[in-house]
């Protein structure tokens, strides 16, 4: 089991036939990611790396209608029409690498979304994968590997990088979750906590946070009143950040002495979250509490 991904979950790329939509396809068929299309308007009836390409969703489910996820990679205008285009067309699962969405567009797409119980995730997000079975995003999957720990984020690149250390320590991922990183995401952190709750795959979870917004405080509140039943760990980036500075995404900034890191790290430890103050910590309180398997290590050596 897994969360929202995995062999069964069946691609349509909106934007395909750009430059990093192109690509992407490209990277997701390597993993063995099943992607039945693309849509690009105007440019129906061709093709990217074998995928058929329509000129609007709703001919590519024509075709295709076991689609039952979309990854968008459209520039920053056009991804309002495109999501509401995956929304209304009933594909439960929509997926937004692209990051400067119009903070307005988003809300209309969470709007939208909570209409037709569609899950989101991002805008400004690397996309989710689950190691060995699937990938929607435009994560290197190389460095993710199958085992038992949750990771949620919203940062693509803190994400590889405490991944891949799992990965080299032994300790495999079930599902990475980019929840992106504006001040506006659709999935929010304590959505994600509730989805892996159920999975039994998922034995703990990896929060790693940054400064600015208030996910991580919600996560705190959440994990306190649910009495959550997993061990969740968090690292918090942008612990030296000074206030008033945007720190690499949109929603990462502090203003008026609020969202810090630290504290959002007190008020993690409060609800029992095992904190670490840097990477290499974390993955050794992990590996401390018995995470991990043999086979993962082997899988990356050979």
């Amino acid at each position: 089991m897994s969360v929202l991904v995995d062999e069964n979950t069946k691609v349509v790329i909106q934007g395909i036939t750009g430059k990093h939509g192109s690509h992407h396809t490209k990277l997701m068929l390597e993993y063995n990611a099943k992607v039945l299309a693309g849509v690009t308007p105007g440019k129906g009836g061709s093709e990217v790396y074998g995928v058929p390409v329509y000129d609007t969703v709703k001919e590519a489910l024509e075709q295709h209608p076991d689609i039952n996820a979309s990854l968008i990679m459209v520039p920053p205008p056009g991804v309002l029409s495109a999501a509401e285009e995956a929304i209304e067309n009933g594909i439960p699962l929509v997926v937004i690498v692209t990051e400067h969405v119009p903070v307005h567009d988003t809300l209309k797409i969470k709007w939208l979304a909570k209409e037709y119980g569609t899950i989101v995730i991002g805008p400004n997000t690397i996309g989710i994968i689950s190691p060995g079975k699937s990938k929607v995003g435009i994560m290197p999957g190389y460095i993710y590997s199958q085992g038992n720990i949750g990771v949620i984020s919203r940062s693509g690149t803190m994400t590889h990088e405490i991944s891949s250390n799992l990965t080299y320590n032994g300790i495999g991922q079930s599902t990475c979750i980019g929840i992106g990183g504006d001040p506006v995401n659709g999935l929010t952190a304590v959505e994600a906590l509730e989805l892996f709750k159920d999975d039994d795959e998922t034995k703990a979870i990896v929060l790693i946070g940054e400064i600015g917004g208030s996910n991580e405080e919600l996560v705190a509140e959440y994990i306190e009143k649910t009495n959550y039943p997993k061990q969740v760990y968090a690292f918090i980036g942008g612990q030296l950040a000074p206030q008033g500075k945007r720190m690499g995404h949109a929603g990462a900034i502090v203003q008026k002495g609020k969202g810090t890191a630290a504290s959002k790290m007190e008020r993690l430890k409060k609800a029992g979250v095992k904190v670490a103050k840097t990477m290499d910590e974390l993955v050794n309180m992990i590996k401390t509490d018995g995470y991990g398997n043999v086979e993962t290590i082997q899988k990356h050596i050979s």
